[in-house]
């Protein structure tokens, strides 16, 4: 089996040196344009953000930017307002990843804890409470607590379905939460007791 064996061509010496030369010149123009308007983007990054430490690290990541792509600047004489335009973009995405951020944070505090198991241990023991009480409810109460209350039909949509006087649908409501919290009250007691 033969093998094939690539052949670069090889860089002569002078042709590295003019490739050395010529990063040092770009270099030198670098920082020679820098001087002139190096502060600038601190001020811009300062004006946006309204905070000295950020806008420094804003300053510099749009001069580390500028530095990294000045060899495809093609209007050298527009540095300035390109820098300006740099540090300007990435104070305004600070800006956004920080309001992201404190939304983010504050959508995060908001939200409800997770249970615990005690938690969700005592919440279905309590539901089993709640069920048994319910079932010890006369028909006639239990049928317009679950349609009122747990159901949320309004006190007419109820008294319409069920053919009933609107009066009788409020007293047997108001006669049905009472015997269920007395029950669930009774419930609680007895698990206090425990």
């Amino acid at each position: 089996m033969q093998e094939l064996v690539l052949i670069q061509p090889s860089r002569t010496v002078e042709d590295e040196l003019a490739q050395e030369q010529a990063h040092a010149a770009l270099r030198r123009e670098f920082e020679k344009r820098l001087a002139e308007c190096g502060p600038l983007a601190f001020r811009v990054a300062r004006g946006v953000l309204r905070n000295s430490a950020d806008a420094e690290d804003v300053a510099q990541e749009a001069i580390l930017r500028a530095y990294r792509r000045f060899e495809r600047l093609r209007d050298r004489e527009r540095f300035r307002s390109w820098l300006v335009r740099i540090a300007f973009r990435l104070a305004i995405d600070r800006t956004r990843s920080s309001k992201r951020r404190e939304v983010r944070e504050t959508l995060w505090s908001q939200a409800a804890p997770r249970p615990s198991t005690e938690d969700l241990a005592a919440s279905s023991e309590f539901q089993e409470h709640l069920d048994r009480a319910m079932e010890e409810l006369p028909e006639k109460h239990r049928l317009v607590l679950l349609l009122a209350a747990m159901q949320g039909h309004t006190l007419e949509e109820v008294a319409a379905m069920l053919g009933l006087p609107l009066g009788t649908v409020k007293s047997r409501l108001f006669f049905a939460r009472k015997q269920l919290a007395e029950k669930l009250r009774c419930r609680v007691k007895t698990i206090e007791k425990r």
